[in-house]
């Protein structure tokens, strides 16, 4: 169970839809096979515009930023587990954005990929790509060392029992809801 998260930032602003996260010509790649999970990883947000500048650097299977600040409406478009899943296998942990895709905000918590932390401000035209920061969990702040000024965000709630143990149906085989898988 994470209690703090700290690392560099990757900030992308309003609209960031399912086809910037991950094109839908990756959707073919299966992520419960570890080799294309791992490839599925690599296209991470490889459909956004040049301006952001890389994700993942050249010849790279993951990325240097673990998390990742946005404007409103992260995650809008096509309804894609693969989205959440993709930033994950790439090395994502969090996404702090003003809001989310609200099959976004679900499919994060439905895989336990990454917690998607709302900000209270917007934090996107404040921060610069590669500032160091902290999420504090117990206290739902973001600390940007960077800046040395930390930052109110809304509490992950129920949702981050079922990420910390890592997705909808771990949760439930956790908790009693559904029984525990045999013979694996």
């Amino acid at each position: 169970m994470a209690q703090s998260l700290s690392g560099k930032i990757f900030v992308v602003d309003d609209n960031i839809d399912t086809d910037q996260i991950i094109p839908a010509e990756y959707l073919t790649l299966v992520p419960s096979k570890p080799d294309e999970y791992e490839k599925l990883g690599s296209y991470a947000l490889c459909g956004l515009p040049d301006r952001y500048g890389k994700f993942i650097s050249p010849g790279e299977m993951k990325t240097h930023y673990p998390i990742i600040v946005a404007g409103e409406n992260f995650g809008c478009g096509s309804s894609r587990e693969h989205a959440p899943i993709a930033l994950g296998a790439s090395g994502v942990q969090a996404v702090v954005s003003q809001s989310y895709a609200r099959i976004f905000f679900r499919n994060c918590s439905a895989t336990g990929e990454l917690y998607p932390w709302e900000s209270v401000d917007r934090l996107c035209e404040l921060f610069e790509t590669g500032q160091e920061v902290t999420i504090d969990f117990e206290e739902n702040q973001l600390t940007n060392h960077t800046l040395g000024k930390t930052y109110q965000l809304k509490s992950l709630g129920e949702v981050k029992p079922v990420i910390d143990a890592g997705g909808l149906f771990a949760y439930a085989r956790q908790t009693g809801m559904i029984s525990q898988k045999h013979g694996l």
